[in-house]
């Protein structure tokens, strides 16, 4: 019996020749990664049990990017925690204000994540890394604790879902259309512990922005992981960045999925998810009627530099009506850097969009962005549950950037 491009990666960091769904497997990691809301739990956790050293200082990556720069008294305190294991340890991966970004966006641009490795986070949106062809999957503080003290993590092999692409992916279309379309299908636990394995000719449309996206709202459905193939679009994104051997673990011709599910790229439109949950999913033509207060750009869902250029797109020349705020969070100070240069910031400024400095902030209700009763935001961010952006009687809309511009220029969801 065949297996599944992720059992291939568990299997091999295992050292064994085959592995099959449901087995328990403890297996080296490649990265552990935690941020300034989860590492300061995981440190407590290995103080608490005595480990005063890491594992190897290389494959630990610390990325303070939720409430930064500090919001207020007591995330100062959580980032000071994270700066000081980072200095005691010598921690190589470390990433603060002035240099860090939206952590899902940030490791791959630094080269942090390869194929075939084996990462893991405190933060559930780690299966971004499935994009590149990793298997990379949250965990929960006290996971990520011991991966730092012993570098390693144990696993219930996951079965899986092939994830049939067909067609071709169209401007204004992004992938989140494709994975909100997916979610739809599946509904938010219709891939409970499964991972997500896409395929068919239809990949090939996806630029790496797009795949990316995808890859980081599979756990939307319940997955463990999701994993695209790696082909020329991948291995053009890795040149430069990584230099480290990686190996491609392709799924066998006769690895067992528990079902197929097909994607249809030729017959998408522009999707958003309604409140409050991703899998609430309606054409965005439907939905006029819906009045918008603010929309946001940005997170490690949709804050790569295509986001900013589809949504610079749509606003160029244009103004965000009256009555609606507009934040544009570009996801890393690359990203940044790179859509000043190419004038998008501009863009954005002069259609009195407000432009941020790397956080993910309004994602979770955190700060640059809450929600006050009543009100409804259109956000390129992944989860719209209930009060996750601030009032528990606020709603938050799922869209791509083209959307989420539109929506800022209408003043309602509209499409671009």
């Amino acid at each position: 019996m065949g297996m599944t491009a992720t059992q291939k990666i568990l299997a091999a960091h295992a050292g064994r020749e085959a592995v099959a769904a449901g087995e328990l497997l403890t297996v080296p990691v490649d990265l552990v990664l935690g941020n300034d809301i989860t590492a300061p739990v995981a440190i407590r956790e290995m103080e608490r049990a005595g480990c005063d050293r890491v594992f190897d200082r290389d494959r630990i990556a610390l990325v303070l990017d939720h409430f930064t720069p500090n919001k207020d008294l007591a995330a100062a305190r959580q980032c000071s925690a994270v700066r000081a294991f980072a200095e005691r340890h010598a921690i190589k991966h470390f990433y603060d204000v002035g240099v860090m970004g939206v952590e899902h966006a940030l490791l791959p641009e630094k080269g942090l994540a390869a194929p075939g490795e084996v990462i893991i986070g405190a933060d559930s949106h780690t299966c971004t890394y499935g994009a590149l062809g990793a298997f990379s999957t949250g965990v929960g503080s006290t996971d990520m604790a011991a991966g730092m003290a012993t570098g390693r993590a144990w696993f219930k092999v996951p079965g899986a879902i092939r994830v049939e692409l067909t067609g071709t992916l169209a401007r204004p279309l992004c992938g989140k259309d494709v994975v909100l379309r997916l979610i739809g299908l599946l509904g938010v636990d219709g891939a409970q512990y499964l991972s997500l394995e896409f395929g068919g000719a239809g990949v090939a449309s996806l630029p790496m922005d797009d795949r990316f996206t995808v890859a980081n709202m599979a756990v939307e459905c319940g997955a463990k992981n999701g994993l695209f193939p790696v082909d020329a679009a991948t291995r053009a994104y890795l040149s430069g960045r990584v230099t480290r051997p990686w190996t491609d673990c392709t799924a066998d011709g006769d690895a067992v999925y528990e079902r197929t599910v097909t994607v249809d790229l030729d017959a998408l439109t522009p999707l958003v998810a309604c409140p409050h949950l991703p899998s609430r999913v309606r054409p965005a033509s439907e939905l006029s009627h819906v009045p918008v207060s603010q929309v946001v750009i940005g997170s490690c869902t949709n804050g790569r530099l295509e986001d900013m250029r589809a949504a610079a797109e749509v606003l160029r020349g244009r103004r965000v009506r009256g009555g609606v705020r507009c934040l544009v969070i570009p996801a890393s100070q690359e990203i940044y850097l790179q859509s000043l240069r190419e004038g998008l910031l501009e863009v954005f400024v002069e259609a009195g969009a407000a432009v941020s400095t790397p956080t993910c902030g309004p994602c979770l209700g955190g700060h640059m962005g809450v929600l006050d009763e009543g009100e409804v935001c259109v956000s390129t961010t992944n989860r719209n549950f209930v009060g996750r952006m601030g009032h528990t009687k606020s709603e938050v809309y799922l869209a791509g950037p083209a959307v989420a511009a539109a929506s800022a220029v209408a003043g309602h969801i509209a499409v671009p």
